[in-house]
């Protein structure tokens, strides 16, 4: 009986030591996005009396952040027991632009020779 008990206060001042160390265990992590400002102008200009233009413009931007930070402590387990299924950060873009353009020219050229 008295080894029981030298037992149990032995375990009981194990946890009482453990605690203090458990509760040590944290992690704080702080990610920002910040993004700026887009300015895009486009000028087409075309001049003259016989001019033909087919201007397919299409401008593209993006200021984001793609915020990729993964909080994991790993405290009395091991690094398979975590799955990363839906991590990190993608930023996509694909714009599409077609621009069809039909020019033609109909012109009556009228040619007179002197004689």
């Amino acid at each position: 009986m008295r080894k029981l008990m030298l037992l149990a206060a032995l375990l009981a001042m194990l946890i009482v030591a453990a605690i203090p160390a458990i509760a040590q265990v944290s992690q704080e992590t702080e990610q920002e996005g910040e993004s700026g400002e887009v300015d895009q102008s486009f000028t087409v200009t075309s001049e003259g009396d016989n001019s033909n233009q087919c201007a397919g413009i299409q401008g593209v931007a993006n200021t984001g952040n793609a915020q990729n930070n993964t909080n994991i402590l790993q405290y009395a387990s091991e690094a398979d027991d975590f799955e990363f299924e839906e991590v990190g950060g993608t930023i996509t873009v694909s714009p599409v632009n077609t621009t069809e353009c039909t020019q033609m020219v109909n012109q009556a050229a009228a040619a007179s020779a002197v004689k």
